[in-house]
């Protein structure tokens, strides 16, 4: 009854295989090519360096793995080709400059980074699943005799099939081979059952790291009333000034500043007031003029008006004008329009918003505008006008005429007759007529 109990007691072995030690590479490829050609097919070599023509001793066939790296890489490029390709054209179409919404080389990088990605997770977790790994644990490990296998050891071990036992196939390595050493290995066979608690653990780790996804899934589809979440508030409140905002700082409540009056840059002294001002002043005097308010219809509200020049005061041609073109479409055409018409796109999204406070941009074609004096929208743009900001700490003098200049080409091409088409465009006019 004791015995009966001992037995019961010991923990159930298993024979592992035929571990054979061989003197030489050349003794192991040979015995690996006697045993094969004897049937046994289930052999593993081990040796501290690669040896040549062990694998075709061994009857390893080429690895399946290039086909699951080619495979993985090329779904890899088709999904980041079609996702871009999605992403771009139906989901989220968005216009730039008229470029197309999708064009094969400006989506290669991405492309080619997501085959390279797909590829080396493929050949990366393929070893490893081929491979049998990872094995926390190889009874081999266990043999005092083995670990010279990464010194001087050459070793085979010979696994016995179904049909087979450990003795026999034992007996075949020593008949068969030149091995050293052969001995039966065997391993106690322990429970493959993970312990309770380690289940338990990762069940917890796994639901903590759903929280997060779920609060960002949860914060997506749902509004709330609260702010969000400011992790750095020097990159979301900034001590600074923003334009067109209030401030308490200063008595007048703005916050932008104005020049202070009565100044100048060291270098700015402008003397030429007709250029610089727009106001038939005698040279050499300093000059200030204010905006003076205008009611929409461009009539003042008080005060006198400045003595305007009446035309630009520098030589107009055609440079000039194509450089006002080009200034004109930069400063102005976002409210104005390029036609002039107050209707650019900035007016018109402010009109498609419908918050009540937007004035919309006077046409550059009104009555009052086409009277007034190159002096006074001179004025205009360097000082602004209602809720038109000045333009003179951005454009300069120079600019600002060229811009006035355009502004009459662009009012006399609206109410032109055929009489202010050059002779020679007339007679072409005529030839096609």
């Amino acid at each position: 009854m004791t015995d009966e109990a001992n037995k019961e007691d010991m923990p159930e072995r298993e024979s592992l295989g035929v571990l054979a030690e061989y003197r030489s590479p050349h003794e192991l490829v040979n015995a690996a090519k006697s045993l094969r050609e004897d049937g046994f097919t289930d052999m593993e070599a081990f040796s501290p360096f690669p040896v040549h023509g062990i694998d075709e001793a061994l009857g390893i066939k080429g690895s399946r793995l290039p086909w699951m790296v080619l495979t993985s890489g090329v779904f890899g490029g088709v999904v980041a080709l079609w996702f871009q390709w999605w992403t771009n054209t139906i989901d989220y179409p968005y216009i730039i400059s008229g470029k197309p919404f999708f064009s094969l080389p400006a989506n290669i990088p991405v492309t080619f980074e997501f085959t390279i990605l797909m590829s080396a997770f493929a050949a990366f977790f393929g070893m490893l699943l081929l491979n049998g790994l990872p094995r926390l644990a190889n009874p081999l490990l266990a043999n005092e005799r083995f670990r010279k296998v990464t010194n001087d050891g050459f070793f085979l071990l010979v696994k016995p099939s179904d049909k087979e036992n450990a003795s026999s196939v034992a007996t075949a390595v020593r008949d068969r081979t030149a091995a050293s050493s052969v001995e039966e290995l065997t391993f106690e066979k322990k429970s493959e059952r993970l312990p309770r608690y380690v289940g338990m653990a990762a069940a917890v780790l796994v639901s903590v790291a759903l929280l997060p996804p779920l609060m960002v899934a949860k914060a997506r589809a749902t509004t709330s009333d609260k702010p969000r979440f400011h992790n750095f508030f020097n990159m979301d409140f900034q001590p600074k000034f923003k334009a067109q905002t209030d401030s308490t700082l200063f008595a007048d409540g703005r916050a932008m500043r104005p020049r202070v009056e009565g100044t100048m840059p060291r270098g700015g002294l402008e003397l030429d007031s007709r250029f610089y001002f727009g106001v038939e002043e005698p040279d050499g005097l300093l000059h200030t003029v204010k905006q003076v308010g205008q009611q929409p219809d461009g009539s003042n509200e008080s005060g006198p008006q400045p003595n305007y020049v009446k035309t630009v005061p520098v030589p107009v041609d055609e440079e000039m004008l194509s450089r006002g073109r080009t200034q004109f479409n930069i400063h102005c055409s976002a409210c104005h329009g390029k036609a002039g018409y107050g209707n650019g796109l900035v007016s018109q999204r402010a009109i498609e918003l419908e918050q009540g406070t937007w004035v919309p941009p006077t046409s550059l074609h009104s009555p009052h505008l086409l009277d007034q004096p190159d002096g006074q929208i001179f004025n205009s743009i360097t000082n602004g006008v209602r809720k038109m900001s000045a333009y003179g700490h951005q454009v300069p003098p120079e600019d600002r005429w060229a811009i006035i200049a355009y502004i009459r080409a662009l009012q006399r091409s609206q109410n032109a007759s055929l009489e202010d088409v050059p002779e020679d465009y007339r007679q072409k006019l005529r030839e096609f007529n």
